[in-house]
């Protein structure tokens, strides 16, 4: 049995954008199983748009999971813009696993924001001043919470398991992205969370001038979903099949 699993990051709503993807997600139930949220779902991580957000996705009919984005933490609220989706039913992640049912068949999601640092070769190092080192510290503790939430999965007894994230854990996805930037992208950890312990699809947003297809060295498939990529209210992946 295929999962079909609806995925769309970057959405940055506010109140002038309230109701313009509603339409699209009520449709949900006739193409997908799920719908993930790749973090940036507000403008600014401001309560006002948060329930803005939570309104678009209120009483959808399929399970709703999301991870937070930069955005979403630039007011420093982000407690109170999980608290308001969470309100709704939407289950948000950051360093957590959750499983849902699909059809009779469980889908875990480990979701986690991630953050920057760059990718092999070109990427920071845990050295110097106190504010490089904890960067980078911050990159390898989400990517550690990551790690750990994908191998609670595989003890869950899942038919599929998807690493959720805002930033990018390679740099496939990044393509069309200045080169400079791309450390402020993603980071190379947490691909390695995602192939050491384990996924069959790896989602994120962040990369607005990105591609959508990309790979892992270990050969789980990467996409990109944020929004201005893929150009659509979500893209929908499928898992299982043969």
């Amino acid at each position: 049995m295929t999962i079909r699993v609806a995925a769309v990051g970057d959405i940055h709503m506010g109140p002038d954008s309230e109701g313009l993807l509603r339409p699209a997600f009520e449709t949900l139930s006739d193409c997908a199983d799920l719908l993930l949220l790749a973090g940036d779902l507000t403008r600014h991580g401001t309560p006002q748009e948060a329930r803005v957000v939570a309104r678009e996705v209120r009483d959808l009919p399929v399970p709703v999971v999301a991870v937070l984005g930069n955005h979403d933490h630039h007011d420093e609220r982000p407690e109170e813009v999980t608290a308001i989706l969470r309100d709704t039913g939407v289950t948000v992640l950051e360093g957590e696993a959750t499983v849902v049912e699909c059809g009779g068949r469980r889908v875990g999601i480990a979701g986690a924001k991630g953050f920057g640092g760059g990718f092999v070769g070109r990427s920071a190092g845990e050295f110097g001043e106190p504010v490089m080192k904890e960067f980078v510290r911050t990159t390898r503790r989400s990517a550690d919470s990551l790690h750990a939430a994908l191998e609670e999965l595989d003890q869950r007894d899942c038919a599929a398991r998807v690493a959720l994230t805002h930033f990018s854990p390679v740099a496939d996805t990044l393509a069309g992205e200045p080169p400079e930037i791309h450390p402020f992208l993603g980071s190379y950890l947490l691909a390695e969370a995602i192939d050491t312990a384990g996924a069959d699809l790896a989602v994120h947003g962040h990369a607005h001038l990105g591609t959508e297809h990309g790979m892992t060295a270990g050969g789980v498939r990467v996409r990109n979903v944020a929004q201005p990529v893929i150009r659509r209210a979500f893209n929908v992946y499928r898992l299982g099949e043969d």
